[in-house]
């Protein structure tokens, strides 16, 4: 039985990447690094800070590391005061209401910059539940992310679906035994279901979603209707 639709953030209810590669550009700039898209897609979107500092700035101390992460976070939020979610998204949260849905957000953004989007878009209350990857032993790609929402939520993995738009988030939703579906809003939809999407949309509209979330409910009615007749 379907209970609740799992939310990653960044690039899966709102498309980010574009803002987010452009301030990964100018502040490593300063560094005299260029990147590229490439580059982005492959050593930057869907980690953690710490890890990607580590990696493209392993000079930096790790003071050194935390400050420019929170710098080049600032510069985002300084970039994106007119966030738009993708299409469909609001149309998917009534839907959630009409069948009674819990809807949970769990994302590696850091803690400002979540509540600043949440904010921006105006859906401070759309979750029963916002679990950050700064609360959690690990951040995605590790499945504790979705593990520890599975347990707030007091559901089981297969009562759930997660919508997630990159590898990593991919990785862990799929980890922790979700069904997890593909948002190919900054990844070619082949790559999400490489790494464990059973199904890649461009966004809330697609059809194929609508089909698939559809057959679910039906299913657990007919499944519930079954169940009171054996009872009679």
């Amino acid at each position: 039985m379907l209970a609740a639709i799992l939310f990653d953030l960044d690039g899966t209810i709102v498309n980010t990447d574009p803002i987010h590669y452009r301030a990964w550009q100018e502040m490593l700039l300063n560094y005299s690094i260029e990147i590229d898209e490439k580059f982005y897609k492959s050593r930057i979107s869907g980690r953690l800070n710490p890890e990607i500092v580590k990696d493209i700035l392993p000079q930096l101390s790790a003071a050194e590391g935390e400050k420019f992460a929170d710098e080049k976070e600032a510069f985002f939020r300084k970039l994106a005061p007119d966030l738009k979610p993708l299409n469909g998204f609001s149309e998917l949260l009534a839907w959630t209401d009409t069948h009674q849905l819990k809807r949970a957000l769990v994302t590696n953004a850091p803690r400002l910059n979540a509540e600043f989007m949440l904010e921006v878009l105006g859906i401070k209350e759309a979750f029963h539940i916002v679990v950050l990857a700064d609360d959690c032993i690990a951040g995605k790609p590790d499945p504790a992310p979705y593990q520890v929402a599975l347990k707030k939520l007091g559901i089981q993995a297969e009562e759930a679906i997660a919508l997630e738009d990159s590898p990593s988030g991919i990785r862990a939703a799929v980890s922790a035994d979700i069904r997890t579906i593909g948002i190919a809003s900054t990844h070619n939809p082949q790559v999400l279901q490489e790494v464990g999407a059973f199904m890649a949309i461009p966004d809330f509209t697609d059809l194929q979603l609508w089909t698939f979330l559809n057959s679910l409910i039906e299913q657990d009615s007919s499944a519930i209707t079954s169940l009171f007749k054996k009872t009679l």
